[in-house]
């Protein structure tokens, strides 16, 4: 198991005044290699519910190198993917999935990708299928100091470190998870 801390997510918080006095604590917990299936790869992710100053707990996130797609799975509680589309200098995309437990959210290629926490109370426990081969990519995200948008107690606040960002749209989770994976590989 390994954990992501606040020193590890500075730069990619909202509040960035919060974020300079925050005690290094634990944000979230990743359990890598679960279970294998020829070159995917089952993780489990666990977000307990807290505040990250303003914003939700969420992971730092991150864009998948080239054509690999990712798999997840909310296993406990409710969880909001973000999902976002970074080409030519801009955001092209940009939309958000509200999943239950039992919610099924395929990632894109090429699609930079957070997992929030909206709760106060609930822990989140999410799962998620991937090639082990896919490179992951920061480079944006730290440089843009997170996502395109941030979810916070007074709702969605947009990042003011990206130029243009379209709406938000939000989509729905598939009920159940496809049997065949290959799409993970590109």
């Amino acid at each position: 198991m390994s954990s992501r801390r606040i020193n590890d997510m500075k730069n990619v918080l909202c509040d960035q005044l919060w974020a300079k006095t925050a005690p290094n604590f634990e944000v979230y917990f990743m359990h890598r290699g679960v279970k294998r299936r020829g070159s995917s790869r089952y993780d489990i992710t666990i977000i307990p519910p807290r505040l990250l100053g303003k914003e939700f707990a969420k992971t730092k996130g991150h864009e998948h190198l080239g054509n690999c797609g990712e798999l997840y799975i909310t296993l406990k509680g409710r969880a909001i993917y973000l999902l976002q589309k970074y080409q030519n200098n801009k955001i092209e995309d940009v939309y958000a999935i509200k999943a239950n437990k039992g919610g099924v959210v395929i990632i894109p290629p090429q699609y930079g990708h957070f997992t929030i926490n909206p709760s106060r109370k609930e822990e989140l426990k999410t799962a998620n299928w991937l090639d082990e081969r896919s490179r992951h990519d920061y480079d944006i995200i730290d440089k843009k100091q997170g996502a395109c948008y941030y979810y916070t107690t007074k709702g969605w606040i947009k990042n003011k470190n990206y130029k243009k960002v379209p709406a938000l749209r939000f989509e729905k989770p598939l009920k159940s998870a496809p049997r065949d994976l290959s799409f993970l590989r590109g």
